[in-house]
């Protein structure tokens, strides 16, 4: 793996938060400031942080939220580096990173907005899985979504 360059890593980082009430399953996705898209909270790691470090951090910018129960997911995905950074981060020979998705239950509808987005909403999966533009997204809705109402038990990180 490519060392972190300016402080920050190679890897990026979404986070979907959850609430569970009275059997239904609502997801928080958050448009990004150019409007163009909804998404979980997403981030890139810096230089020194481990996936799980780099998701509370963002998480806690990004929502507010400091101590919420993190549940470690097994979707993975990678992302062109220029659809990330912008440019060739890490030198020419970088072209993907790798995206590392966690779940995190929220115990509370109110989030505090970051600059970053102008909005945020609680959305049904569906709903959710048509308003996000990734499938790496998709594939991380869908897992916790999957394990929460099947009885699977979540895993701690």
């Amino acid at each position: 793996m490519a060392e972190a360059v300016q402080g920050r890593a190679p890897f990026q980082v979404v986070v979907l938060p959850y609430r569970q009430t009275e059997g239904e399953l609502l997801y928080a996705l958050f448009r990004r400031l150019d409007g163009a898209s909804w998404q979980g909270v997403a981030g890139g790691g810096e230089a020194g942080e481990a996936p799980l470090q780099a998701a509370r951090r963002e998480l806690s910018e990004e929502t507010g939220l400091r101590r919420p129960r993190f549940i470690s997911l097994d979707s993975q995905a990678t992302a062109p580096v220029l659809h990330v950074t912008g440019g060739f981060t890490w030198g020419p020979d970088v072209l993907v990173i790798p995206e590392y998705a966690f779940g995190v239950r929220a115990d509370s509808m109110e989030l505090v907005l970051s600059s970053e987005h102008t909005e945020y909403g609680w959305f049904s999966l569906d709903s959710a899985m048509s308003a996000v533009r990734w499938d790496s997204n998709r594939t991380a809705l869908w897992e916790p979504d999957h394990r929460l109402r099947h009885g699977g038990v979540p895993r701690e990180p």
